[in-house]
Parts: structure tokens; sequence; C-alpha cells
């Protein structure tokens, strides 16, 4: 891909398929313009690193879609500084969104493989500073010591409730997932009040 038909793929990929969800944040939009997506590619797909799909990985795992990662990014209000907890590094670009937006970011992969290729597409795009950690999420020392998080996103679809995460917020923590099954699932965000009570939005319909 041309220089000028990637920069043009990216101007489309933010006003045809982002902006369109409702993501008008700026700080995300700059984010997700600035973050070289097509680093986080394999060589395979870099035709398609811009477009409207779910790009496939190790396992049959995938990348969100971008509009999938601009509503997470825009329902998660990272703020600098705060403390964020990624559920499934993948590919390593919702991580390097992340930490552009001012994130402290721990990721969870449970694939070494999958993990070592995250280092690598992060370190090629400037992003050194996440604690990437191969392991399960849910038998992590942070679930047993119930750690808090700021921010907690889950980059892959669950079919249960997120209890388990909910736990992990701090007063005031915001929490994105997906959940359900096809056909039929949702983007929800849950925010964890000053009191401790817990409210939870759902943001659209999707699947993942």
């Amino acid at each position: 891909m041309s220089s000028y038909s990637k920069e043009n793929a990216r101007f489309n990929m933010i006003e045809q398929q982002i902006r369109p969800c409702e993501v008008i944040d700026t700080r995300v939009l700059e984010t997700l313009k600035n973050t070289p997506r097509e680093l986080f590619v394999g060589n395979d797909y870099q035709e398609l690193a811009f477009a409207d799909i779910h790009i496939p990985l190790r396992d049959g795992n995938v990348m969100m879609k971008p509009m999938q990662e601009g509503i997470m990014l825009q329902a998660l209000d990272i703020q600098i500084g705060d403390k964020v907890l990624e559920i499934g590094t993948g590919s390593g670009f919702i991580t390097a969104c992340l930490l552009a937006l001012g994130g402290e970011v721990t990721s969870y992969e449970i694939d070494f493989n999958q993990n070592e290729t995250a280092r690598r597409n992060l370190k090629e795009a400037g992003f050194e500073k996440a604690d990437l950690i191969i392991g399960d999420i849910f038998q992590a020392n942070l679930i047993k010591e119930k750690e808090k998080f700021d921010v907690i996103a889950l980059t892959a679809s669950i079919q249960n409730d997120a209890e388990l995460f909910t736990n992990l917020l701090k007063k005031g923590g915001r929490l994105f997932f997906i959940h359900g099954k096809e056909p039929v699932m949702s983007a929800s965000l849950i925010t964890k009040g000053d009191d401790g009570e817990l409210i939870k939005k759902d943001l659209c319909e999707t699947l993942l």
C-alpha cells in the first residue's frame, strides 16, 4: 500500500467508520489517527489494516473492528495516570492506544506467541511502557488479591456477567466489555460510583 493510499484509508477509517458511530471525543479520534494501526497487522493483511472487519490473529482470535475500538476508548474516558487493566493484549494496538491516552497499562495475554508479537509491534511503534504479562487472567494474582484499577478493557467477548472484574474497579472506575451470544451481543460500560454502586450502560449492539 502506497503512503498516499495508506493515509487515505486511515482518513476514511476515522470519517466513515468511527465518527458515524458517535465517537466524537477529539482525544480518541486523534489517538486512532496517530497510532499506526498498520504496524499491528500481519503482513498478509496490510491491505485491510483500516477496513471495517475483524482482522485475524492467532488461534481464531481477531482484532476488534475500528469502530469497536473507538466506541470502547471513548466510553472508558481514559485520563493521564489512570491505572488500566487490559484483558487480551492481542496485536497490541489497543495497548498502544491506551498508552497514548495516558494510561498506565497492565495487559494480560494467555498466548505466549501472541504476547511476543504484541511486544515486537509495540516496540516498533514506539510504545514500550506497558506491563505485558503472559497468563490466564482468571488465575492471576491481581484477581486473588483484588487489585484495583481505574479502567478495565476487555478486548474479547464474554458470555456471562462481569462481576469478577467489577470487583477490581476503584470508585469512579470504568469497565468496558462485550457480552452475550451470537447473533445478539452488546457492548456495555459499567461505572462504579463513589458509594460503590455499579451503573451499567448499554452502548450498542455488536459482535465480537
